[in-house]
Formats: C-alpha cells, sequence, structure tokens
C-alpha cells in the first residue's frame, strides 16, 4: 500500500481545500494519507463521510516546538481529533499564533505598513492566520511581488516581521498527542540543519519524553540521506515514517506520493496502530 503520511490543507498552511487534497491524492494513488495542518484538525471537519471511498484518510496534525532554542515539527498520527487532549493542544497553540500574528503587524506597521492583520485576517477567511496569509496580503497591496520576495524582504527568519513564538514545549506536545491515542513522530529531520551528532541528541531528547517516531522519508530526497535516517530508527529502535510534505502543486520535490519507499530495514509506523 502507498502511504502519505505528512501533507497540508488550506486549514494551516497548504494551498488545496481538504476535500481537493484528499482527490488529489486518491489520483496519485495513495491509499493511506494523513492531512497534518499545523496546530489543527479542522480538515477533518470539512471532509464528506468516507464510505466506499479508494483512500483512507488518517487523522493527524502537526504540532511547532522548539529543542535547544531550534525549531522543531512534530506530527501526531492516528490521533482522535475529538478528544480533550487534542482540543486542548489545538487551542494552546492557536492562541500562539493569533498572539505571533498581532506582532507581526505591530512590526509591519512601524515598517509602513497599517492594517497588515486585518488584510491578513481576509486572506485566512476562517483559517488560522500565518505568514503566508501576511505575504499574500503584501502581494495584494503591491508591496511585494509574489511569496518569495514577502519572506525574503519581511516574513523570513532574521527579517523585520520576524516574531519568535513560543510554542508548547516537546514533553506537553508530546503529552498531548499520546494522550489522544496517537503516534508522535519526529517529522522531516534533515530539514532543521543540524549536525548529525546533534540529531542523534535531539532523537535521544525526544525518545526520552516519549517520542516514537521519525519521518526517514520526507519528500524526494538523496538515498544515502534515507539510508542513514533508516540506520537511526533501527539503532534507536524507532517507528519509521514517510511523507510528502506536500503544500501545494507544482513542487514536484514534495508532490502526494511521490518518494521513495521505506528501507526493508524499518518498522513502518502503521504497524504499531
Amino acid at each position: 500500500m502507498l502511504y502519505d503520511l505528512h501533507c497540508h490543507s488550506t486549514c494551516s498552511d497548504g494551498s488545496l481545500e481538504p476535500e481537493q487534497l484528499v482527490q488529489r491524492a486518491t489520483d496519485a494513488g495513495v491509499e493511506v494519507l494523513a492531512i497534518t495542518d499545523h496546530d489543527t484538525t479542522a480538515a477533518f471537519g470539512r471532509l464528506p463521510p468516507c464510505t466506499n471511498s479508494p483512500i483512507q484518510v488518517i487523522p493527524a496534525i502537526e504540532f511547532s516546538t522548539t529543542w535547544r532554542k531550534i525549531g522543531v515539527h512534530i506530527v501526531g498520527l492516528n490521533i482522535d481529533p475529538d478528544s480533550d487532549a487534542m482540543r486542548a493542544g489545538c487551542h494552546y497553540q492557536q492562541q500562539a499564533r493569533k498572539q505571533r500574528a498581532e506582532q507581526i503587524a505591530e512590526k509591519l506597521h512601524h515598517l509602513g505598513l497599517p492594517d497588515t492583520l486585518e488584510g491578513a485576517k481576509a486572506q485566512a477567511g476562517s483559517d488560522i492566520v500565518g505568514r503566508p496569509h501576511f505575504a499574500q496580503h503584501l502581494i495584494e497591496i503591491g508591496a511585494v511581488s509574489n511569496m518569495r520576495q514577502a519572506f525574503k524582504k519581511y516574513l523570513g527568519s532574521g527579517k523585520p516581521g520576524d516574531v519568535k513564538q513560543l510554542w508548547a514545549t516537546l514533553p506537553q506536545i508530546i503529552q498531548w498527542i499520546r494522550d489522544a491515542g496517537g503516534t508522535a513522530v519526529l517529522a522531516h529531520p534533515d530539514k532543521y540543519n543540524l549536525t548529525r551528532t546533534k540529531l542523534l541528541a535531539l532523537v535521544d531528547d525526544f525518545m526520552a519524553v516519549g517520542g516514537q517516531g521519525m519521518e526517514v522519508v520526507s519528500g524526494r530526497q538523496p538515498p544515502p540521506l534515507t539510508r542513514d535516517l533508516a540506520k537511526i530508527c533501527e539503532q534507536k529502535a524507532l517507528l519509521a515514517s514517510c511523507g510528502s510534505d506536500f503544500h501545494q502543486p507544482d513542487q514536484p520535490w514534495a508532490e502526494l506520493g511521490q518518494f521513495p519507499g521505506l528501507p526493508d530495514t524499518c518498522r513502518p509506523v502503521w504497524d504499531h496502530w
């Protein structure tokens, strides 16, 4: 079976509505899909009943946190989205995002860009306001010409509108996931730009507070990286996960279902369910 256990809809920072996302995954041959929107499970309330569907949709989420002042992401797979733990986790993180949005707007106001919070909210609709919504607003008012420029000039790391986030702690996030019946997975470990020594330290700290798995495959990646992450999983007795980290079409390196399979040495995370 083809599993894609990491992707995003318009409920966070993806460009496709949940139903469109599921249809695209189905067309790509994906048989089990986890929608892992950031800090929200809203997508699952927007999907129609999956009776006689060729694809199984797994309730999931992606939480942001920090480790040694470095931003890392934890995916919760096969969660109960209606559990008290998941509701508490989403509320906490969404409040943090709300405060961050207000601070971003204040910084942009001081740069001569007023009313950006209202503009970002208009772009977000009923979804959580994030940096992509600020970027879309900046494009609309002509402050920048495209998303790339918005982040390069205003919203990216170290730029004037960059606001660090006070996320929930790593132990708290893993507790929410496990209390919701889910499996806690370290997302795309290669994207944190860590040395191998620091990556192993992160994995050890993650496991020490209840982390259970790691993404061995995240989109299209070099085979040596896949082999190395698989080796870490094997050595640490971690479950292995895989996904595209799809956000939008026209990004072939992160297309739904278009990534290498898990090495045979891995114990797939779905064996745990």
